[in-house]
Order: C-alpha cells, then sequence, then structure tokens
C-alpha cells in the first residue's frame, strides 16, 4: 500500500487534470483571456478542487500519517514575503504566456505532447537552477549578526 497509493493518487490526479480540459493550453489561455474570448468553464474546475482540497487537508489535519506511512507536515509558513510573491510572480506569468503548469505538463507527457516536453525539461533545469544556487554560501551582508553583540 506504501507504493501503491501515491501513484493511484497521481493516477487520478492526472485523469482530472485529463477529464477537465487543465491539459489543453488553449483552454487555459481561453479562461485567462477575461478581455477576449473568456472561457469561464475552468472556474468550476478550480472550485471543485478547492472544496476537494479543503476536506482533504481538514481529514490530512486530523491524521498522524499518509495512507503511505509518512508523517503529515502542513504548510505553517504564513508570511508573505518576497520569495513568495516573487515565485507567485514567475508561476503566473508562465502559465499566461505558455497555458501549461508542471502538473498539466506531465500529464502531457503521456500524449508525447512536444511543447509540454520542453516545458517539463525547462522546469526541471529551473529547479536544478534554483537548488544550485540555494547551495551557495550566504553573502556576508545577510549573515546573521553575532548573539553576543
Amino acid at each position: 500500500m506504501k507504493r501503491v497509493s501515491p501513484f493511484l493518487a497521481g493516477l487520478l490526479f492526472g485523469i482530472g487534470l485529463c477529464v477537465s480540459g487543465m491539459i489543453h493550453p488553449s483552454k487555459v489561455l481561453a479562461f485567462l483571456d477575461l478581455a477576449g474570448a473568456w472561457d469561464p468553464s475552468l472556474a468550476f474546475v478550480m472550485g471543485g478542487a478547492v472544496a476537494v482540497a479543503f476536506v482533504a487537508f481538514r481529514v490530512a489535519a486530523r491524521r498522524g500519517a499518509s495512507l503511505a506511512g509518512r508523517p503529515i507536515e502542513l504548510p505553517t509558513a504564513k508570511a508573505i514575503d518576497a520569495r513568495l510573491i516573487g515565485g507567485s510572480a514567475i508561476f503566473g506569468v508562465g502559465w499566461g504566456l505558455v497555458g501549461l503548469c508542471p502538473g498539466p505538463a506531465i500529464a502531457n507527457l503521456g500524449f508525447l505532447d512536444r511543447r509540454a516536453a520542453l516545458f517539463v525539461l525547462c522546469m526541471i533545469i529551473g529547479m536544478g537552477l534554483y537548488r544550485a544556487l540555494a547551495a551557495l554560501p550566504a553573502p556576508a551582508a545577510y549573515a546573521e549578526a553575532p548573539l553576543d553583540g
């Protein structure tokens, strides 16, 4: 069960993306085009996702471990900082330009979509770049001040 439940959850998520149309960049871009030929149908997809996530997070908060046996770690950060705003902006601009975000892009790999493959490749490069930069030592200006004053 430890290996089956994550696979089934991912499979269900991917099927949901396919059925909802989220894997079609043209549909996503039409949803984002408020001033043009706006397609509001994805609003129902988002509403359904929020409802399911609401219930799932409530259940997860009560459980000690996932179905895979791992501890459930819910986010605790509440600060809105430059990293959150910058990351959100990069995600939003990328979503608006291409019509794909990570989940639908990965689901599109199953359909051998070359554009999605390029997107996923760039996503992997970006994650690698982030890890490489995060591993660098902080500049002296950002180092913590000594506690003894």
